[in-house]
This record gives C-alpha cells, sequence and structure tokens, in this order.
C-alpha cells in the first residue's frame, strides 16, 4: 500500500463533541431484567454506575453533578462516595468538594488491559497500517452506549484528533457502525431500541449492514465528525472476548473515502479475519 502523509499544517488537537455527549449523558440506574435477578445486587450496581460518570473530559465532580447524572438520591450518592472514597476508587478534594477517580480505578483498567489477548494480538497488524496510512488505529469494544478504545495507535504527528486508550465514542462512528451491523438483527434492534437519540439514523445502520456484507467494513465519511473519514471492521474475537472492532481514520485530506475502500478496508477486513473466532 502507498504511504499517504498530509498536507498543510498540523491542525490543533481537539475531542469530539460527541464524546462528551456519549460519556456525560445521564444512565439509566441498572437494566429492568437484572433488577428483578434475586443474584443482582442493586447497591453494587450503583457503585459502580458513579464510577462510570468519571470520563475523559469530564474532571472532578461534586455529589450534585453526579446526582444528576445517574438521577440517584442525594443520600444515597453520598454514602456511595463515601464508601468508594474510603476504598481508595475516589480521591475527595476538600476546598472544591469535589471527587476525582482514585488510584483504585487505575489499577482496575491496568489489570484488564495487560490481561487483554486480543489486544496484543491486533497490535502489530494496527502498528503496520498506521506506519502505511499516518492514519489513527484503534481497537474498542462495546461500553454500554459507547465504544471504548482498548489500543489505539497514531500513524503521524500532524493527527488533531488523537483519542487515547479509554475513550469513548459514539454509536455514530464508524467503529459503533461497524460493532451495530455485526449484531444478529434482533440483538441490534433491542441496541437501537436502547440507544434511543444516541442511535444512527435507520438508513444509516441499513447502509452499514450492507457495507459489511460487501466490504467486511463499515465507513463514516466526515458524518460523525467533520473532515474526518474511518473505516472500520467487526470481528468476534478468536479468544473468546468478546466483539471488538479494529479501525483506522484520519483528515479526509490524508485518507480520501477511495483509498479508505479501496486500500484501507481490505486491510482492515483481513485483519478482523486473522482475529475472528472460526466459523462455526
Amino acid at each position: 500500500m502507498q504511504s499517504f502523509r498530509p498536507q498543510g499544517k498540523p491542525q490543533v488537537e481537539q475531542a469530539p463533541a460527541v464524546r462528551d455527549r456519549a460519556g456525560r449523558r445521564r444512565r439509566a440506574p441498572v437494566a429492568e431484567g437484572a433488577e428483578r435477578s434475586a443474584d443482582f445486587i442493586t447497591a453494587l450496581a450503583r457503585g459502580l454506575q458513579v464510577l462510570r460518570c468519571f470520563q475523559d473530559g469530564s474532571g472532578a465532580l461534586g455529589n450534585l453533578e453526579l446526582a444528576r447524572l445517574t438521577g440517584l438520591p442525594k443520600a444515597t450518592l453520598s454514602r456511595i462516595t463515601y464508601t468508594l472514597t474510603e476504598l481508595g476508587y475516589l480521591r475527595y478534594d476538600r476546598d472544591s468538594g469535589r471527587y476525582a477517580p482514585g488510584h483504585g480505578v487505575l489499577t482496575l483498567g491496568l489489570g484488564l488491559l495487560s490481561g487483554l489477548e486480543v489486544r496484543q494480538l491486533a497490535k502489530p497488524a494496527m502498528q503496520s497500517l498506521a506506519q502505511q496510512t499516518g492514519g489513527a488505529l484503534a481497537l474498542g469494544t462495546c461500553d454500554g452506549d459507547a465504544m471504548a478504545y482498548v489500543e489505539a495507535i497514531h500513524g503521524s504527528s500532524a493527527l488533531y484528533l488523537r483519542l487515547p486508550v479509554g475513550c469513548r465514542v459514539s454509536m455514530d462512528s464508524a467503529m459503533g457502525r461497524a460493532y451495530l451491523a455485526l449484531l444478529p438483527a434482533p440483538a441490534r434492534r433491542d441496541m437501537l431500541a436502547r440507544l434511543g437519540p444516541l442511535a444512527p439514523a435507520p438508513e444509516v445502520v441499513g447502509r452499514c449492514v450492507d457495507d459489511l456484507a460487501a466490504t467486511g467494513c463499515c465507513f463514516a465519511m466526515g458524518e460523525w465528525q467533520s473532515g474526518i473519514n474511518a473505516a472500520a471492521a467487526p470481528f468476534e474475537s478468536a479468544t473468546g472476548e468478546g466483539i471488538f472492532v479494529i479501525s483506522c481514520g484520519g483528515p479526509a485530506t490524508l485518507l480520501p473515502e477511495a483509498v479508505l475502500r479501496d486500500e484501507v478496508a481490505p486491510v482492515l477486513r483481513r485483519a478482523a479475519q486473522a482475529l475472528s473466532r472460526p466459523a462455526a
């Protein structure tokens, strides 16, 4: 594959507004089916719900903000934040009255990443394609109402959209569209219903299902983030760790649609196939 390099001066790094929308919207406390199970621990679910409010770019949060984001009563919220602080999963700033993630959260995240086999298997292919295209390569999986990056490699210092591991991007991104397109139709309908206003438009979902069948990839050409093109290939990991998506994106000047469809997509498809669970 030809090596493509950006034209002009690097743009100022910025994060997409949609990421904040996906990461900071009010979350439902728990799934209805889970609430009815005698084995479901509601107190634990609420504590995890509070921790998930701290997304990239959210900054420190006070009890009032956490109550608004979670919908939990203030008294309940205060007990949860106190407990999480005592256990080291939150840090409390007495001057501001706000909380931030503690070191305990970092330990949990590192434990997940270090034990994620598919991440290590995908990395060589991601590094190779990043070098060839100069684009941003990412490996992600579904995290509720968004896709979460578990690996990210940037092929050019000129990329202004440099999203790190742990970043959450909307289901209307190329990565999110690819995940939705791979789901069986009933599961896809259920998920789109849960996403509500955060779901891609029906015609977009239909187009992505067709693209996946024809090319093994889904695309977003300046739709998720203005001026950014991306292709993504979904797969069910051969390691048994679930469904993942590998994506390649960058400025339209670096990765025009023809390059993504004709040159990048076949490489992504082959990488996804190599990482996939064999067909039964």
